[in-house]
């Protein structure tokens, strides 16, 4: 039996010190048919262990609907990871961050009513039990004691900055002894001395996340871990990008620079990211620091792997260094090859809005999570009373996240929570539609769980606006349903075009050429697009391609320029902070 322990100053491998070098790859960011490439350029980088979160709302996004197959397979990703010869480090949470919707908590969950977030309150306990149970039937059994591979275990995730119940955090480790699990068990948070205080219990063991001044992090962890192996179980290499703002990115050079420092005192590392992925669908979270601000599609990372999975230069100088402490094995992949260059005409149809549907009529506007409602946009409407005036100052409490309005089928304005917009004045008229579009869920602080849709009061001139329709709208099966047509493509279009590849291939999609929406290819659901910085290509995996025919369908909620789908020989993430 092989054993992973904890020594006096080491990791402890069969009893002989260890110096884990692991990095992050999130199985929910890659297409599964994706998963053995990707871990085998981590290995060819010099890793001996790859990391992952387990995100429960891709595993139970419906409560009671547990799903851990497919691109939920958490199982066959642990054993790809073994099959590479690595170990394994996972992270359940519950609470993940990773700038990934709603931190990983499933919306029923914290829509649930008097619950108490990442605490020891009853119902969050019971929940969290039974999903921790669900993943420890996976994890347990492929623990490095029972001939699997998992090495490591951490508890709940940088909980230092959220709160301090250490009845949570002993309640989190009860269940997750008694599910069987015997490898260690770690915490993660920034070396801030109350963080690290906060976060922990004297029974698990501390590691650091930061990605500079390695030194000085490492000797802040030493006084707050003062024996054991030193740990950076997320060592930043990159940053991740939002609407608005640039392409963040690290010099490759000074990151190498961190992460030999850190090798060199013998701590072990988790570098996060060795791979980021892609918020594929519209599983990008947000952060909101007074600003509201939405994750964009692509989760690159800057990281040494980029989004179509090729070794960049950080990739390279990270090799370098890992090499002077550790073998490194495995053929290095060959930079990226251009990606095949085409052009292909869209037609399509205006209006793909329904005009009915499951609907709820109440006196003020329902939430997305009173409507049960998981995808991204809600359509409301409500009749208008007469004006006094020729125009009306119409007023929300709050927009969540981004709404178009309309008076009589005529757009008349676009409010958006980014910028803190919440009034409009209107025209007269009889009807009122308001399409709200959900643009992403607060990953990280006291906003998790916030109710999505319009929120508050709605007053027209000061007078409530009572009776609304709330109609939940179903991206994913208009996109399914949508029928090309030779009509125009004025305003909101659903959009259609083929193309022919001669074998499967990586694409890059041009999305300058069209306002804000959704892309499809062969049904795969891409994610987001908007013609706002930084992103301004699309990453479509080579698995959701074919030889021959291919579709691609555009759900265009503003206004396209042209009518036309291009694709792109590079990716093209957006400006950089030079």
């Amino acid at each position: 039996m092989t054993t992973f322990t904890i020594g006096e100053t080491d990791f402890l491998l069969d009893g002989r010190p260890h110096q884990v070098i692991s990095g992050t790859l999130h199985y929910f960011r890659i297409h599964p048919e994706h998963w053995a490439d990707r871990i085998r350029t981590a290995k060819a980088m010099g890793l001996n262990t790859i990391e992952t979160y387990v995100a429960w709302n891709a595993h139970e996004s419906v409560q009671g609907e547990w799903d851990a197959t497919g691109a939920n397979d958490l199982g066959r990703f642990l054993d790809l990871i073994a099959d590479a010869g690595l170990h394994a480090i996972v992270r359940p949470g519950p609470y993940i961050c990773a700038e990934w919707h709603n931190g990983g908590l499933p919306v029923w969950l914290t829509s649930t009513p008097g619950i108490g977030i990442r605490r020891s309150e009853p119902q969050f306990v019971a929940a969290v039990t039974e999903y921790l149970r669900r993943v420890y039937e996976i994890v347990a059994p492929r623990q490095i004691d029972r001939g699997g591979n998992v090495v490591l275990v951490q508890i709940e995730n940088e909980y230092g900055a959220y709160g301090s119940d250490k009845e949570y955090l002993r309640e989190l480790v009860r269940v997750t002894k008694d599910a069987g699990i015997t490898v260690p068990l770690t915490t993660v948070d920034q070396p801030m001395p109350w963080m690290l205080e906060a976060g922990s219990l004297p029974e698990l063991h501390l590691t650091g996340s930061f990605g500079s001044r390695s030194e000085e992090r490492l000797t802040t962890l030493r006084e707050h871990q003062p024996t054991g192996p030193l740990m950076c179980s997320e060592f930043w290499d990159g940053w991740f990008d939002w609407w608005g703002s640039i392409h963040h990115t690290t010099d490759p050079a000074a990151s190498a620079h961190d992460l030999d420092v850190l090798l060199a005192a013998g701590a072990s590392v988790n570098i996060y990211m060795v791979h980021g992925g892609t918020n594929f669908g519209t599983t990008n979270g947000a952060n909101d620091k007074g600003r509201f601000d939405p994750i964009v599609t692509s989760y690159d990372y800057d990281a040494p792997i980029d989004e179509s999975g090729h070794p960049t230069a950080k990739f390279h100088a990270f090799r370098e260094v890992i090499a002077r402490y550790a073998p490194v094995e495995g053929e290095v992949p060959a930079e990226r090859a251009a990606a095949p260059a085409l052009e292909v005409a869209l037609t399509g149809e205006g209006e793909w809005m329904p005009e009915a549907g499951e609907a709820a009529i109440t006196d003020a506007p329902a939430s997305f999570e009173q409507l049960g409602h998981l995808g991204a946009l809600v359509r409301y409407d409500v009749d208008l009373p007469a004006f006094d005036d020729a125009a009306g100052i119409l007023v929300f409490g709050e927009v969540r996240d981004l709404a178009w309005v309309e008076v009589d089928g005529v757009p008349v304005g676009r409010l958006s929570r980014s910028l803190h917009e919440r009034a409009l004045a209107i025209p007269a008229g009889a009807h009122l539609t308001v399409l709200v579009e959900d643009q992403g869920r607060v990953n990280y602080a006291d906003r998790l769980g916030e109710a999505k849709g319009l929120i508050g009061d709605v007053t027209i001139d000061g007078q409530p606006l009572t009776g609304w329709t709330s109609t939940p709208i179903e991206v994913t099966a208009i996109a399914a349903a949508r029928s090309g047509s030779d009509s125009g493509v004025v305003g909101r279009s659903a959009l259609r075009g083929s193309f022919s590849l001669d074998a499967p291939a990586d694409l890059f999609l041009d999305t300058a050429a069209w306002g804000k929406g959704y892309a499809f290819v062969n049904g795969f659901f891409l994610g987001r697009y908007w013609r706002t910085v930084p992103q301004n290509t699309m990453y479509v995996p080579a698995p959701v391609t074919r030889a021959g025919a291919n579709e691609i369908v555009v759900l265009e909620l503003e206004q396209v320029l042209e009518p036309v789908a291009r694709f792109v020989a590079a990716p093209s993430l957006g400006p950089r902070e030079e």
